[in-house]
């Protein structure tokens, strides 16, 4: 059956389909669970080679995907996610071979005690088994989420988004041509082979039970639905409503160029900042500068009466902006008294993603970082560092913003859980 004729809801075969998907995953799971480091590793090298040497392949699905989002009249940020070059292509052939030279996780002894009867008890790592991965519009994260399932022994589900679905199947193409060329099997990573939705629900329910954890990467929608409706566990990722905030020791100098990287080295990841706050102690001297930047370079700025003083072409912002990642060349500017204002903005309006404080005083740095609830906080760097590559994970499948489990970057060893292996002589309890 062709991806083709699964293309709407009504497609009674479409049940059929994920159900052996599923039942595959699980088969494959078991195999690449048990595999040496050195077999993952020759497969995720393997694939690494393939993934460039279907550039060509790649880029020609790409440019079809880029063609239909246009003629939708897709925003620039969604074009950008979207489209991949050579250099793009060649970065995600790097992050494999990145993964490939990690530490393996699966099996790594994470402590061990004798009780006093003389039994032996150790707590290992193992994989978690099946992973479903729902996703959107960035067709690298096909190659990421391949990846990093394998090295952490895992089988993977791919749900890409409509948008990228031609570029993922071209890069889902490469990877399975990495697993056959070292003999791992071709069900370990597979791809969800049409853009109807109901697929999403049937991934939710979990395949009858051979999905362990969902990940979804993708806007507020999306990640609504799948904490909705999941029927299996969830590491959430919300969006990246990020702030930096401009202490009242922040040297302006370092504050320009920290701002204008992380509001515009791309504007539809994550990690872009979406409020600046900046203390009214230093609102004198370095908000305009700031808002002059920004608005200079073509970003459109939406403040508090303090900010739309310094220059007329900034908007007012209003509450919903406060709350609001734009994934664009927008941004919301406010003045806060101070520290203390600063943290409680923050924690109140942001989505505990990625938050960055600019200064020179370490005290005020310190309680930044202990006290904005976030799963990433920085301290005079840009929250476009928010990324399981730039952590030195070689990839991530989404910065986790919930509790459990997983928090901040999705990279392998969050892919594993553990357990408790004991060794006895015989013991019996009495």
């Amino acid at each position: 059956m062709t991806s083709a004729t699964l293309t709407t809801s009504r497609n009674p075969d479409l049940t059929a389909v994920l159900g052996d998907i599923g039942r595959r995953a699980r088969a494959a799971s078991r195999l690449v669970a048990l595999a040496t480091t050195d077999h993952k590793n020759e497969a995720l090298s393997a694939m690494a080679s393939a993934l460039r040497a279907a550039a060509p392949d790649i880029l020609a699905a790409n440019a079809e995907d880029v063609t239909e989002a246009r003629s939708r009249s897709a925003t620039a940020a969604l074009i950008d996610r979207l489209r991949l070059d050579a250099k793009r292509i060649a970065a995600m052939a790097d992050g494999i071979e990145v993964v490939a030279g990690l530490a393996d996780p699966v099996g790594a002894v994470t402590d061990a005690w004798t009780r006093p009867n003389g039994m032996r008890i150790e707590r290992v790592r193992v994989p978690l088994g099946v992973i479903g991965v729902i996703y959107e519009s960035r067709p690298n994260v096909t190659a990421d989420a391949g990846a990093l399932c394998l090295k952490a022994g895992n089988a993977v589900i791919l749900r890409g988004g409509s948008d990228s679905f031609r570029s993922s199947r071209a890069i889902h193409a490469a990877l399975t041509e990495g697993l056959r060329a070292a003999d791992l099997p071709e069900d370990a990573i597979q791809l969800v082979p049409t853009r109807d939705r109901t697929a999403v629900g049937l991934m939710l329910g979990g395949l009858d039970g051979n999905i362990d954890v969902i990940v979804p990467r993708g806007g507020k929608e999306l990640v609504a639905r799948v904490q909705t409706e999941a029927r299996v566990p969830v590491f959430a990722h919300l969006d990246g409503n990020c702030h930096i905030f401009i202490d009242a020791a922040a040297d302006l100098a370092m504050a320009r160029t920290i701002v204008m990287n992380a509001k515009l080295r791309r504007t539809g990841v994550c990690g872009a900042v979406e409020t600046l706050l900046v203390d009214r102690a230093v609102a004198g001297t370095h908000l305009a500068p700031l808002v002059t930047m920004l608005l200079d370079a073509g970003c459109a700025v939406r403040g508090d009466a303090d900010t739309r003083a310094v220059d007329p072409r900034v908007t007012a912002a209003v509450e919903e902006d406060w709350y609001t990642e734009y994934l664009d060349a927008i941004i919301a500017v406010k003045v806060v008294d101070g520290l203390d204002e600063a943290i409680h903005h923050i924690n109140h309006y942001g989505s505990h993603h990625t938050d960055a404080i600019v200064t020179a005083d370490p005290a005020a740095a310190e309680r930044f970082l202990a006290e904005v609830d976030s799963a990433i906080v920085l301290h005079n760097a840009s929250t476009q560092f928010a990324d399981g590559g730039e952590f030195g994970f070689g990839a991530e499948i989404g910065i986790a913003t919930g509790r459990l489990h997983a928090r901040g970057p999705v990279g392998v060893e969050q892919l594993t859980t553990f357990k408790y292996r004991i060794r006895g002589s015989g013991q019996t309890r009495p």
